[in-house]
């Protein structure tokens, strides 16, 4: 059956992330896909969840898929248990997964039992599309046009929710053709099978 965690912060619902793992950390091997968080300037945040995840005691590989052919990801991917997709640049981290073939291999590993876990553009590669990434702020779309994520499940998430967004989001999801679940840093959403739902602090948010 198909496990997904789906997260504003990743590291930050921790408690979340424990709970849905088959062994105990020192068990399970993670990949942690750090293509997304390339291009940013301020990785406080990606070292920050490093740190949580050798506390918390995972056997952590880190890998950029960018550049690579389908067969790498493959072999990376080999015997992980956790795919755990970081954020940062939401344009920079699709165009990688598409030229890789990161989407390919990772839907037969997820059929497998792999867990996937997505960060913020992690997380917003899930979806259907990536239409939502620029709505609050502009990024380097690094010539990507064709939005189209892996859909691995039907909705669009907006991450990293605060009051401030609330006008703007509600204009925009009124126009597009999509199911939206919003995020603070505190939540996630918990995908097993067809089936979701909203896990973390705090209430589900409805602009």
């Amino acid at each position: 059956m198909k496990t997904m965690l789906l997260t504003s912060a990743g590291m930050e619902v921790n408690k979340e992330i424990l709970k849905i793992l088959p062994k105990p950390p020192k068990e399970l091997k993670l990949t942690h896909i750090t293509t997304a968080s390339i291009d940013e300037k301020n990785k406080d945040y990606f070292h920050k969840e490093t740190q949580i995840m050798k506390e918390l005691g995972f056997q952590v590989t880190e890998a950029d898929i960018s550049g690579m052919t389908e067969g790498k990801v493959r072999k990376l991917l080999k015997d992980t248990n956790i795919i755990y997709v970081q954020g940062g640049n939401t344009y920079y981290l699709l165009k990688s997964i598409k030229e890789s073939g990161f989407d390919k291999v990772v839907k037969e590993l997820l059929e497998k039992g792999v867990i996937y876990i997505g960060v913020s553009a992690g997380s917003y590669v899930a979806g259907p599309t990536i239409e939502q990434a620029d709505w609050i702020h502009e990024h380097n779309r690094f010539g990507l046009t064709d939005l189209t994520a892996m859909n691995l499940v039907p909705f669009l998430l907006m991450v990293h929710y605060v009051p401030e967004y609330k006008s703007i989001l509600k204009e925009k999801i009124q126009k597009s053709k999509y199911e939206f679940k919003i995020l603070t840093d505190d939540q996630a959403i918990l995908v097993k099978g067809d089936n979701y739902k909203l896990v973390g602090k705090g209430p589900e948010i409805n602009i």
